[in-house]
């Protein structure tokens, strides 16, 4: 998947935790950590308390990208974009998965597990892993998203 051994911190809901199990073990097939966040299981949970739980694992760089997995991915990328350091994608196929690397250098992936299938997932996952930041002027952009506090003189 990527070049570079990579720790992971997952997180999914009742909707996504059958494919967060299938993610966690590709990763690990492919040589990375994983911090698996939960949930375990079909019982109804809360999307958010397992998006903030993998948001603080990237924010405090305890991790190096997030991956959240709920019925839609809609739920997930809303509460994770809530975080200031956070730049969550909800993806749906390689192409997004490669330009929100490339041009938002999003550190989290949002995926809809009844929306998209076990492949085309773990495609996904390759390709978000695989692509770097391109930079130059993707960079002002950027920096436009969490502009530094302006101090009064």
């Amino acid at each position: 998947m990527s070049p570079r051994s990579l720790l992971i911190a997952l997180g999914a809901d009742h909707g996504g935790f059958v494919l967060k199990d299938r993610l966690a073990a590709a990763l690990i097939e492919a040589g990375h950590q994983v911090m698996d966040f939960g949930t375990d299981g079909p019982a109804s949970v809360d999307y958010p308390d397992f998006a903030n739980a993998v948001c603080d694992a990237v924010a405090q760089m305890r991790a190096d990208y997030g991956i959240l997995v709920c019925g839609t991915g809609i739920g997930m990328s809303i509460a994770a974009n809530r975080h200031p350091a956070i730049r969550c994608a909800l993806v749906h196929d390689v192409t997004t998965a490669r330009l929100t690397r490339a041009h938002n250098d999003a550190n989290m992936l949002a995926l809809g597990a009844r929306v998209i299938g076990e492949e085309v997932a773990l495609d996904i996952l390759k390709t978000f892993l695989a692509t770097p930041f391109e930079g130059g002027r993707h960079e002002r952009r950027l920096a436009k998203l969490n502009p530094a506090p302006e101090t009064t003189p």
